[in-house]
């Protein structure tokens, strides 16, 4: 492993060491306001992604504004590598956004650590009435909402059909193929390909590691907040992993690690330089824009009956439980998931709408890309799938110990035997269960 890799690793944990610290540190500064505001405020938004997220959600906030000039709101945004860190510091430091854009697992660690303002207390200010059922409970915590689902998302194989056509390879059929099929595909492509472009741009990821696992009948969390999963599917993920770099389906351990964490632009399949890329579907707008392509959306390959895909909230909106201007914070959020015209902006840049009129709202004016991004949700949603149970505390570091162990793994410093005892053994304590 990179001394990079294990420094950003190092860094990560003791952040969240010293998140853990803020029951102590936050007992020390004033309580937050959860009245009304007449004057003047300032609040600030923390998010994180690409340039034309930034144009976007700057668009949507010059609304906001408009609409509200009493707030101002100070944003704040950069990269997803370094994102999660200076959130960790900022928390720990009692200097938090008002307004903080979460992810995944985050909203239950932060929520649990009381770092999070339980929402039903800006009820007045933020409307949360016309929000899918669904979506309201992926941003609840031991029945408590602390986040705001920003839209629907689930993972996808993104695909560039003119990588496929200049190598000669026909694009599989999403409704039968099998894993085998993507790694011999993703192989062919390569094969019959220029140098420097693959069939795959990436080996798996953590998400494809709860994939793995419901389509064993598994899960990656139970809903008492335990590991859902047993070694042996652990192993076949990691041994999977290996295999699509060892054939050159996927690039080499190297370069997998050179291209870890970088923006969409940088991406293999936002130079144009990978036929397929497992992500989240609502990628598709950004990469169809780097990349210059005309990009599809797939299912994901699965052997077994049980479908691994998932609808999952592509973010959240949070609120500081240090805010000293919740009512603002709240106005804030209330907008940008209740208002046509930030829906109109933002259209399925965060996933497609949780609200339903705002869905109505965007229908017309989506780009084909966020069409195809919508169709795919929609199809998603109509299928049967294993419900989904957000990760406990402490999960947030099982990301970080996959992506460090499936590293060892493709330099062949572990086996995926040895991968997946450690993997359990590392989850297991990062979780306490």
């Amino acid at each position: 492993m990179t001394r990079k890799v294990l420094g950003r690793i190092r860094k990560s944990v003791a952040m969240l060491t010293a998140l853990g610290l803020l029951g102590v540190t936050a007992g020390c500064s004033s309580a937050p306001s959860n009245q009304p505001e007449d004057g003047p405020v300032e609040i600030r938004f923390s998010w994180w992604g690409n340039a034309g997220r930034a144009e976007l959600t700057n668009k949507a906030i010059a609304e906001f504004e408009a609409a509200n000039p009493n707030i101002k709101v100070k944003p704040e945004y950069g990269d997803i590598g370094g994102y999660f860190d200076k959130l960790a510091t900022q928390v720990a430091a009692n200097d938090a956004p008002d307004v903080i854009t979460m992810g995944g697992a985050y909203p239950a660690e932060y929520a649990n650590r009381g770092a999070l303002l339980d929402l039903s207390k800006v009820s007045g200010s933020l409307d949360l009435s016309k929000m899918d059922q669904g979506a309201l409970e992926n941003g609840q915590v031991q029945g408590k909402q602390y986040g705001v689902s920003t839209g629907a998302n689930a993972l996808s194989i993104v695909a560039n059909p003119a990588v496929f056509q200049a190598a000669g390879v026909a694009i599989p059929d999403d409704s039968t193929w099998s894993w085998d099929d993507f790694a011999k595909v993703a192989s062919d492509v390569t094969a019959k390909s220029p140098k420097g472009t693959y069939g795959t741009a990436t080996v798996l990821t953590h998400d494809s590691l709860d994939a793995f696992a419901r389509q064993h009948g598994q899960s990656l969390y139970t809903q008492d907040g335990r590991l859902g999963l047993d070694q042996e599917t652990v192993q076949d993920y990691f041994d999977y992993s290996l295999r699509l770099s060892e054939s050159g389906a996927a690039p080499s351990a190297s370069e997998t690690v050179e291209k870890l964490n970088v923006s969409t632009e940088q991406t293999l399949m936002g130079m144009g330089k990978a036929a397929m890329m497992l992500t989240w579907s609502n990628s598709l707008s950004a990469l169809s824009k780097a990349s210059g392509a005309d990009l599809k959306l797939l299912k994901l390959p699965g052997e077994n009956p049980t479908p691994g895909i998932w609808l999952q909230s592509s973010q959240f909106y949070t609120i500081s439980a240090r805010s000293k201007h919740t009512d603002a914070a709240a106005k804030l959020v209330s907008f940008l998931v209740n208002n046509e015209s930030a829906a109109k902006i933002i259209q399925s840049d965060r996933g497609v709408p949780s609200n339903s009129e705002m869905r109505t709202a965007i229908k017309d004016l989506l780009t084909p890309q966020g069409k195809v991004e919508a169709d795919y949700i929609d199809a998603i949603g109509k299928m049967d799938f294993a419900p989904t149970f957000i990760g406990p505390t402490g999960s947030t570091a099982v990301s970080e110990i996959t992506a460090r162990i499936n590293t060892e793994v493709l330099f062949k410093r572990l086996t995926p035997e040895k991968a997946a005892e450690q993997w359990l053994s590392e989850s297991k304590a990062a979780i306490g269960k």
